[in-house]
């Protein structure tokens, strides 16, 4: 994502745009996209500035939960990524998987499940075992 204009372009699209010329010529006169007139005249019109609006970050979908997330994690350090998903979903806190997953990364939370604990379905954490069988031995 690019930087936003200088806030002496923006007046002077907004400038020209009230003194009657159209968003189509003015956006070809200051060499920006129609869209980029488009939208700088809309949101003049609703705050009454050309000032770029706040960039960074928005806060995580479950930021106000991290303290019940922490506990889930605690209580249960072997749960899956989808399996904390849907008690999160239980407590009818609804987020996508994906925002789990980078709430738990920013908190510095990991779900390191043992590869021993439960084997999978298509048998590979039994195929794992009996290859690292004989190195366990040594260690």
């Amino acid at each position: 994502m690019g930087r936003p204009y200088s806030e002496d372009l923006r007046s002077r699209i907004v400038a020209a745009v009230e003194g009657g010329v159209s968003r189509n010529a003015a956006a070809r006169q200051f060499a920006v996209s129609v869209s980029c007139v488009v939208k700088l005249m809309q949101r003049f019109r609703r705050t009454g500035t050309v000032t770029p609006a706040a960039r960074g970050r928005k806060p995580y979908a479950l930021e106000g939960h991290e303290t019940l997330v922490r506990e889930l994690v605690a209580a249960r350090p072997d749960l899956t990524l989808d399996e904390l998903h849907q008690e999160l979903g239980d407590r009818a806190i609804h987020v996508g998987r994906s925002s789990v997953n980078r709430f738990l990364r920013a908190c510095g939370l990991t779900l390191k499940k043992s590869r021993f604990m439960r084997p999978s379905s298509n048998g590979r954490t039994s195929r794992l075992r009996a290859r690292l069988g004989g190195l366990g031995k040594r260690i």
